[in-house]
This record gives C-alpha cells, structure tokens and sequence, in this order.
C-alpha cells in the first residue's frame, strides 16, 4: 500500500504523453453512432459545445489543449481583464461535448475509422 502523497506525486508528475490521456472529452450521439466510441482525446480544431458552467451551450473550436491541467480554450470564450482586454476561459476537458472531430491528421483519421469496423 502506498501513501496517497505518492499516489497524488505520481498523478500529477505523469509524463505528457501520459497527462494527455486525461483530456478526454465525450462524443456526440451522431459521433458515437458513427465511430462506436464514447469518448475521445480533445484536440486542437475540434468543434465541442460546453455542458456545464457559466458558458454553458456554447460551441466553438479548441484553440488550445492544456494537457498538464486537463483543460481546454475555446473560441470565442473569453473573460474581460481588470485594467482592460481579455483572457480566455481554460474550461476543463470533461465538461465539454466533442460535436466534430479534426480528422486533418492520418494517424487519427486511421484510429477512429479502424474503432468503427
């Protein structure tokens, strides 16, 4: 049995490709039917819709994924700063619905279609 400290240095010192696994988003029904998966790595360019919080129905395109953090910026999603401007809003990766998937690059192209047969 480990300690939970070691336990929790152990999670959040995770190498990236590993911290990259936890920005996981689930998919749209139309997305689910078509790939037979429930859930996906978000990803720059997808298009999600907020579930959850103060932006809550918002759709947009991933600008950024915050992989150490598990979060994601999306377009359009912003927060006025105190002394003038703005900031985007880093929305955590579950709380998102990917509604469109970037399917730009081969190798992700080739995972999904190779899950749906």
């Amino acid at each position: 049995m480990t300690k939970h400290t070691k336990g929790r240095k152990e999670y959040l010192e995770a190498p990236l490709h590993i911290q990259s696994k936890r920005v996981s988003s689930p998919l749209s029904d139309d997305l689910k039917a078509k790939y037979g998966i429930n859930s996906g790595r978000a990803r720059k360019d997808d298009t999600v819709r907020i579930m959850r919080g103060e932006f809550k129905g918002i759709e947009g395109k991933i600008t950024t994924v915050h992989a150490k953090e598990g979060r994601v910026s999306v377009e359009g999603v912003t927060r006025e700063k105190l002394k003038g401007g703005t900031v985007p809003i880093r929305i955590h990766a579950s709380k998102v619905m990917i509604t469109s998937l970037s399917l730009s690059d081969k190798l992700r192209k080739a995972d999904m279609e190779g899950e749906a047969s």
